[in-house]
């Protein structure tokens, strides 16, 4: 008699176990996510929430559209009032601002490392940008390769093919520039004055940051950044590269015609592709190289954002799921979004997808999502360091100064300076 009683608590121990184990895994359980841009950033998430439906019914994931600097706003403000309850589970953050944010504010975001996300799945540059201190933060997300795409009518007016600005030097660059100018009164290229962002994209392409490894200032005597500056200021001098006044006026002249071409993260087929009078009039190739730089290449990347998760979400490990099984693992995912949104991985196994390699009509039939993410795979490594924004503008006023007839060696030296104030002792 007491053995079968014993035997019958035994089994309602195990059905209210049972009971529980169900009842966890049909619970709702809501992760709220915050980012910013319904037709590329919020469209990507909206489409690996229904990817992980599949996987997880019981999983809402609740978006809320948030422009990035208000993403930074509250983050801050929330880290700083301790108050890191009012974050989300998730939130997108710009690759540029992940080292300052992980750096100013351990332990406010979980470290990844070992989570079981593959990071060799993703471009070397790409990963680097998302790790501190040999860990990892984020998982990468959208794909800023740079790319030099170019009016092919502009330059078969001038005598010119795609073929010939593939794997050139910034000297072969400038000296066609100078051809097609004269042929067509266009230049190859546009920049917003003073925005340093050209810069930028040059001085990743040598595997080269405005920082030494140790995180100290490297500006004043950075060769090949010097290098950079006196390519830029030919250019601008020459006519083969025109500043404008903002971003609005920098898009119409890609989208007028009146330059034959922009340099820029891929990202910027999403406003090309927008005139619908220009199908097959482009097409896209690597960037030039620098020529006196140790480790020069055609490749660069130019933005990019990553998604973390929140220490203070008291669902992290569901949301570190959720990313592992979308944005670290899905094909279909990155199948799904490209079409609409232009949106290229980082993810190297998309690149081996048949929509990653079909031809684009309105780039002539070049297949150049394949080439992009072949571009992205190629990208040198760098860190943005904590103080990058700020040595970013003190960069940008160096070149309007040495535009306007300053000293190159004595505005740089500002500039160090002035980032060096900014870092405090």
């Amino acid at each position: 008699m007491k053995k079968s009683v014993s035997l019958l608590l035994v089994l309602i121990m195990v059905f209210a176990v049972g009971s529980n184990l169900v009842l966890a895994q049909t619970d709702e359980v809501t992760i709220t996510v915050w980012c910013w841009d319904p037709a590329f950033n919020i469209y990507a998430m909206e489409e690996a929430a229904k990817i992980y439906k599949e996987i997880a019914p019981n999983v809402k994931i609740n978006i809320v559209e948030t422009p990035w600097d208000d993403v930074q706003t509250k983050l801050t403000t929330a880290v700083m009032a301790g108050q890191t309850g009012t974050l989300p589970d998730i939130l997108l953050m710009q690759d540029n601002a992940l080292t300052k944010n992980v750096t100013n504010f351990p332990g406010t975001f979980v470290d990844l490392t070992d989570s079981g996300i593959d990071f060799t799945q993703f471009a070397d540059f790409k990963v680097a940008h998302t790790t501190v201190d040999g860990r990892n933060y984020a998982v990468p997300f959208d794909n800023g390769a740079a790319i030099n795409a170019l009016r092919l009518d502009i330059l078969e007016e001038a005598g010119y093919t795609l073929d010939d600005f593939k794997d050139i030097t910034w000297t072969e660059y400038i000296e066609m520039g100078k051809d097609i100018l004269a042929k067509t009164g266009k230049p190859l290229l546009t920049n917003v004055a003073d925005s340093p962002d050209q810069i930028m994209a040059m001085l990743q392409s040598a595997g080269v940051w405005m920082f030494d490894e140790d995180g100290d200032v490297f500006i004043a005597e950075n060769d090949v950044l010097k290098e950079i500056v006196e390519i830029y200021v030919e250019m601008v001098k020459s006519g083969v590269l025109v500043q404008v006044n903002d971003w609005e006026q920098y898009i119409s002249t890609i989208n007028r015609g009146t330059a034959a071409g922009t340099i820029n993260g891929c990202w910027i087929i999403g406003s090309i592709v927008g005139q619908a009078d220009q199908k097959g009039l482009w097409g896209i190739t690597n960037i030039p190289r620098l020529e006196r730089a140790a480790n020069a290449s055609n490749y660069s990347n130019q933005g990019g954002s990553s998604w973390v998760v929140l220490s203070s979400s008291k669902q992290a490990d569901v949301a570190i799921d959720f990313l592992a099984h979308t944005f670290a693992g899905s094909v279909e995912l990155y199948e799904t979004i490209l079409p609409s949104s232009g949106a290229l991985a980082t993810y190297l196994p998309a690149g081996d997808s048949d929509v990653y390699n079909e031809p684009h009509e309105f780039f002539a039939g070049q297949r150049v999502y394949a080439d992009i993410t072949d571009f992205a795979s190629k990208v040198p490594q760098i860190s943005y360091g904590v103080y990058n924004y700020e040595a970013r503008d003190a960069v940008g006023t160096a070149i309007a100064q040495i535009l306007a007839g300053a000293d190159m060696n004595s505005a740089l030296q500002e500039a160090e300076e002035t980032v060096k104030f900014l870092m405090g002792p």
